[in-house]
């Protein structure tokens, strides 16, 4: 017969705890020019996470204008709508002890600024993560061929070459892409969040 004492219930709960993976949620998001690797990073990030046990959703850019912001143009307000409305979600998810990685252009500062805000708000971690890649690698990537119908004539309002991207200033972390590997970017940014006591 085994006999719980206090002290041995407290060690075993404790020993739980320190096994458990980091269960506080935070949102991280990933900004950056159209075919900077924010998404593909975000995958790569997510997968390693959920490897360790973690809680993880990945809010894709192009899937919340499908599911959750249909209707929406390119314009700086609908642009901005669609940013809040992501960052909405992130934050509630973030809130419930998620990993919510969000890899969205987001152009314009204030529109990242309101996200932040609201987080800050409720008392939910919010890492900008700046994508830093430059315009010119995004357009021999061009994964989406945006930058070819933009050089053609087909498309214009393209983030970073006829509309604006505002760079962050001061982003918790700013990669650059340029010359690595996925594998390298992506292990750059768990290791920060390692140092955050997020991963």
């Amino acid at each position: 017969m085994t006999v719980h004492t206090p002290a041995a219930a407290d060690g075993a709960a404790e020993a739980a705890r320190a096994a458990a993976p980091c269960e506080r949620g935070a949102t991280v998001w990933l900004t950056g020019l159209p075919s900077a690797g924010k998404t593909t990073l975000a995958f790569a990030l997510a997968e390693r996470l959920r490897a360790d046990g973690h809680k993880v959703e990945v809010l894709d850019g192009d899937e919340i204008r499908e599911f959750l912001s249909k209707g929406l143009g390119f314009g700086r307000e609908d642009r901005h709508t669609n940013v809040t409305r992501i960052g909405f979600v992130a934050e509630k998810l973030a809130a419930n002890g998620v990993k919510v990685l969000a890899p969205v252009i987001a152009p314009f500062a204030d529109s990242r600024a309101a996200v932040r805000e609201r987080h800050a708000a409720n008392g939910t971690e919010f890492l900008e993560i700046h994508v830093a890649t430059p315009v010119e690698l995004c357009a021999e990537r061009d994964v989406k061929g945006l930058y070819a119908k933009q050089a053609a004539g087909e498309l214009s309002g393209l983030t970073g070459v006829d509309d604006p991207y505002e760079a962050p200033e001061t982003p918790e972390l700013r990669i650059q892409t340029q010359g690595r590997a996925v594998a390298e970017s992506a292990a750059e940014l768990h290791a920060f969040l390692t140092e955050r006591g997020l991963a």
